[in-house]
């Protein structure tokens, strides 16, 4: 359970402790500082830890305000695009479709009705249902050509609504996705799949953690920027 602390005018959530021996500290796609610091720490200590990063923090919340500045507003009209696995579709609403969404020749047929009786929100959910339909099979696919790879068995794969985290492993190493994952392109899927299941070996990002990923992405560093320069746009 996450602890809201304040270090001057740095706000952050505190994680529990965990078995490493430094402390990482995160901004989450949502803008929030996210701090998880050694199971031993007291509170002070990481607040001791946050103002020495203070520089660090600044810099990277602005990077964040400048990335996420550029954020896709999507209109739900006719010829407005939306991305799947990297690629731009366009939005055809139509009235003679049983199915809610579908992706049909090279265009996303949308059933009116869902616009004219549930608004915008339904129309959302009608994507986000498709991503994650679409999602599980591409990425339990991706999952098991990586496991080997990596060296590693998840419990179980989902995937979900994450908030404002891409991916996440559990203790019990049970994996989850984003939906959204599905708008990225597919090599940046992969790095998201082989950045969770090399948290199965490293629950933190250590060096060893990114040296675990480095043996199956040797590239790594690319599509992590990719995502972070890009990240703000896949979104509804």
């Amino acid at each position: 359970m996450m602890n809201a602390r304040r270090v001057r005018d740095i706000d952050y959530q505190l994680m529990p402790g965990t078995n490493r021996s430094t402390t990482d500290i995160v901004i989450e796609r949502n803008g929030s500082v996210v701090v998880r610091p050694p199971e031993n720490f007291s509170e002070e200590q990481v607040d001791a830890v946050v103002e020495s990063k203070r520089m660090w923090i600044y810099r990277n919340l602005a990077e964040w305000r400048d990335l996420n500045a550029t954020a896709v507003v999507r209109e739900w009209v006719n010829g407005e695009t939306f991305l799947y696995l990297g690629r731009s579709y366009r939005l055809s609403l139509v009235s003679d479709q049983i199915c809610d969404i579908k992706l049909h020749e090279g265009r996303f047929c949308l059933n009116r009705t869902l616009i004219d009786v549930g608004g915008i929100e339904a129309a959302k959910r009608a994507f986000e249902q498709y991503y994650t339909v679409k999602g599980m099979k591409r990425i339990q696919d991706r999952v098991e050509l990586f496991a080997p790879k990596v060296g590693v068995s998840p419990t179980s794969v989902r995937v979900k609504d994450l908030g404002y985290r891409w991916a996440s492993c559990s203790k019990a190493n049970a994996l989850s996705f984003h939906w959204k994952c599905m708008m990225a392109p597919l090599k940046i899927i992969d790095y998201i799949v082989v950045h969770e299941l090399c948290h199965i070996h490293v629950k933190n990002h250590s060096d060893s953690f990114w040296n675990e990923v480095d043996k199956v992405i040797p590239d790594y560093k690319a599509r992590k920027n990719w995502l972070k320069n890009n990240g703000a746009s896949l979104d509804l």
